[in-house]
């Protein structure tokens, strides 16, 4: 990987800021010209710095869904039964997010559940059948306060 210099990194920051921007606007807030700030954005995007573009969505209302954010550990921690979890994991659309931690669990995820009882089910369903799972231990988020 590339080391990212001032000006990859004003873009990055300006991408996270506003991912929706135009190039013109992304340009002129760099210093660069477009043409020479689309190709850095290209750049970027080929190195897989960029990995992608997304639409953060406003979270349900507490009455219409909870988030319960759940620490798993795996009974192994080898290349092998980490990449099935990870594979496995990426299918479960209850499954908004999925981090690798270091600590006394493995994965840290956000799961997304109608009420206490859909998350029950989610538990019971998917996350314990998941490959290599040891332990799985929940916590229901009262509010978001921080969340980009």
């Amino acid at each position: 990987m590339h080391a990212l210099d001032d000006t990859d990194r004003a873009i990055l920051r300006q991408l996270r800021a506003d991912g929706r921007m135009s190039n013109a606007a992304l340009a002129e807030a760099v210093g660069l010209s477009p043409s020479a700030c689309l190709r850095r954005l290209r750049l970027l995007e080929h190195r897989g710095v960029i990995r992608g573009y997304t639409a953060i969505i406003e979270e349900a209302a507490p009455r219409e869904g909870v988030v319960v954010i759940v620490q798993i550990t795996l009974e192994r921690q080898t290349d092998a039964s980490m990449q099935g979890f990870e594979t496995a994991v990426r299918r479960c659309p209850e499954v908004r997010e999925c981090y690798l931690m270091t600590g006394m669990s493995d994965y840290l995820l956000r799961v997304e559940a109608r009420d206490a009882a859909d998350y029950e089910r989610i538990h019971k369903e998917v996350l314990s059948r998941l490959p290599g799972v040891a332990r799985i231990q929940s916590s229901f988020a009262i509010r978001s306060i921080v969340r980009g």
